[in-house]
Parts: structure tokens; C-alpha cells; sequence
């Protein structure tokens, strides 16, 4: 239990890092001898990496980004570097546009690739970020006469090759399945959400207060109806608004996240549902699922593709959440009936929970930051 302690407390200890992944959009168009690109780059990173926003005001300004823009340039380029067949490429960035993806604006860097002709092979080296947000990915959509292939491009990583006109579908698929255990890994509200519900689930409520549950197949059978209601309805709404058949803004979903995992947790301390928590974990998994989908949707990837990769990202986030379970559950049984477990773990860890999840609403609801969190 000593470890599901620390687990709890390192995820307090990096708050910032419940918001969406850092991500960028890379789309390469690959047509014979004839190569382009559109990459699509947050200005939230932009700003980290450049300070953008000028008069410190906290407003990122169109006037502000169009007098960075030979800066914008410069830092993508050094930090993306194509080669075909083995020879280097060379990359003429073209005028820069802002669109808006569901997490908020992104610059949208077109660029011209001059490569050898004829060539059958690229290979991508992509360093962005790397060096100031481990967390860091590059999602890129790549199409040619073979169709659209897709693939994570992880800064920290090696270069990843393509052939011309190459299938692929065996690559992509574990791509994001690996992208999707990442993903709940490092979505740490999701965490604390499912630890939040996951932490009753060895006790009972009786006499006003948590008790022990007997049987291990008591807390077995709990945890299989929360984390299988929650799976559902999150594989729901991911899959809807990755299809684009729902949309809801990210601020609202990303405040109704925070909002899920304040009440979840506080529901530990003064339980109004007690037998039922399955209902909670798939009314508000129908949210969560929502944040999910961020990932998948700006990749703006035909159905063919957009569906093998949703499965793959979704079967990631329930390897990784399983991973979760498997860990916390004998722990936590084991300790159970110890006071340590009542007072620390349940009753000081969800109070720990509520609090920092409250924070995060707040700075959600209100696009504040709060303590610099």
C-alpha cells in the first residue's frame, strides 16, 4: 500500500499535466516527385517554447503571432528533419495561418518539400518540444497513392521510415494502441477519477462508516462493474466524437472532467452513493470519453483510417487502465482493514483528490491559472 501511497502523491505533485497531451498535427501529402505538408502547431507550446505573447497579458494576439512567424519557422524546421531514399530534404515554409483545434488556436505551417525524384522511401526524424515537455507527441497523417497511413512520432524517439504506396496497417494499429495506454498514463485527472472510485471498492458502508469488505470476490465483483461501466461509456462518446458525430467544446468538457473527479472523490467522505457507484462511473465516463477523443479528432483522417485507429487507441486506454486495476487491487486489499488504509489512503487521499481536482475546475472553467498550476 506503501506504493499506491506514492503513486497518489506523485500524481498531486504534477497538476499541470492534466490537461490534453501536447500534440501537434503533421499532414504529409505524398504524390510522385511532389511532396507537401501542414503542420499544425499549438501557440499554448509555441508560447512555452517562444513567448509569444508579447505584453504578458495572457492573450495570444494574431498581430503578436504574425511578427513571430520567420521565429515559428525557424524553431519547427530545426526540429523536423525529412530525408528520402536516404538524401536530406529541403523544407520552404509558406505563409502561416491560425486555426482552432478543440483544445484552442494552432499556428498552421505549410511547407513545400524538395526531395530527390523518384524517391520510395521517407524517413522522419521529429525532435519538437522534446527538449521542454516529455509528454510531447507528434500525430501524423501521411497519404499517397497507397492511401493514408498515420503515426506517432515521439521526440525522444528514433526516425520512423515509410515506403511510397505501402500498406501499413499492421504499424498504425500499434502505434496508437501504444499511444492510448500512454494517453490514460499521463491523464492523470482520468487516474484519479478511476483511483477515486476504485478506493471503496474493499470497503463497505455500514454503521456510518467504511468497513472492510469480507471476501476478496466482494471487492472483485465491484471493481469489474465500475471499470466495465466506465470502459463502456467512454468507448461511447470517443467514438462518436472522433467520427465527428458529437462535438462539445473542450473547455466544457475539460471542466466537466474536473468536476467528475472532485465529486467522485468527495462521494468518499460522505457517501450519498454507495452500492451503485457503476452508475457514477458510466454517467460521468460519457464525459471523460469526450476527452479522449481530442487526440483522434484533429488528425482529420479518412474513415477507413480514423477507424482502425480509433480501435487501437481505445484498446490502448483499456490495456492502460487495466494495468491500473491490476496494481492497485491486491494492494489495496490487503491493507484494507487497517486504519492506515481508512484514514490515509481513503479519507486523506480523497480529500487530497477533491481539493486539487476543485483547482482544476476553477482554472478550467475560468481559463486561469492558479499558483502557476
Amino acid at each position: 500500500m506503501i506504493h499506491l501511497l506514492a503513486l497518489l502523491l506523485a500524481l498531486l505533485a504534477l497538476p499541470a499535466l492534466a490537461h490534453k497531451p501536447s500534440d501537434s498535427y503533421l499532414g504529409i501529402d505524398w504524390a510522385g516527385d511532389r511532396i507537401s505538408a501542414r503542420w499544425d502547431i499549438a501557440l499554448r507550446d509555441l508560447d512555452n517554447a517562444l513567448t509569444l505573447d508579447a505584453d504578458g497579458d495572457g492573450a495570444i494576439t494574431w498581430g503578436e503571432v504574425r511578427t513571430r512567424h520567420a521565429d515559428i519557422a525557424a524553431l519547427a524546421l530545426q526540429h523536423l528533419q525529412i530525408s528520402a531514399d536516404g538524401q536530406a530534404c529541403t523544407a520552404t515554409p509558406g505563409e502561416q495561418l491560425v486555426d482552432d483545434h478543440t483544445d484552442g488556436a494552432y499556428t498552421v505551417l505549410p511547407l513545400a518539400l524538395h526531395c530527390p525524384p523518384g524517391a520510395r522511401t521517407l524517413a522522419l526524424r521529429y525532435t519538437l518540444f522534446g527538449d521542454i515537455d516529455p509528454s510531447h507527441r507528434g500525430l501524423l497523417r501521411l497519404t499517397d497513392a497507397g492511401g493514408t497511413r498515420t503515426a506517432v512520432l515521439d521526440p525522444a524517439g528514433p526516425a520512423q521510415g515509410f515506403e511510397q504506396a505501402a500498406g501499413g496497417r499492421g504499424s498504425t494499429f500499434m502505434q496508437f494502441l501504444r499511444e492510448g495506454v500512454w494517453h490514460i498514463w499521463i491523464g492523470f485527472d482520468h487516474i484519479l477519477f478511476l483511483l477515486s472510485l476504485l478506493l471503496p471498492a474493499v470497503m463497505v458502508w455500514a454503521g456510518r462508516r467504511w468497513q472492510a469488505v469480507p471476501r476478496l470476490r466482494d471487492a472483485v465483483i465491484d471493481v469489474t462493474q465500475i471499470v466495465t461501466a466506465f470502459t463502456l461509456a467512454h468507448s461511447v462518446t470517443l467514438s462518436l466524437a472522433t467520427l465527428g458525430l458529437v462535438s462539445l467544446p473542450s473547455a466544457l468538457v475539460e471542466s466537466a472532467i474536473a468536476a467528475s473527479v472532485v465529486l467522485a472523490a468527495l462521494n468518499n467522505l460522505w457517501p450519498l452513493i454507495q452500492g451503485r457507484r457503476w452508475l457514477v462511473a458510466f454517467g460521468f465516463g460519457l464525459i471523460h470519453g469526450f476527452g479522449f477523443a481530442t487526440v483522434l479528432a484533429d488528425l482529420q483522417l479518412p474513415q477507413d483510417a480514423l477507424v482502425l485507429a480509433l480501435l487501437a487507441f481505445n484498446a490502448g486506454v483499456e490495456l492502460g487502465q487495466l494495468a491500473i486495476v491490476a496494481v492497485f487491487l491486491p494492494l489495496a486489499f490487503a491493507l484494507r482493514a487497517s486504519v492506515f488504509y481508512r484514514r490515509v489512503v481513503l479519507q486523506a487521499g480523497s480529500t487530497a483528490i477533491a481539493a486539487l481536482a476543485a483547482l482544476w475546475f476553477v482554472e478550467r472553467a475560468l481559463s486561469i491559472e492558479i499558483l502557476g498550476l
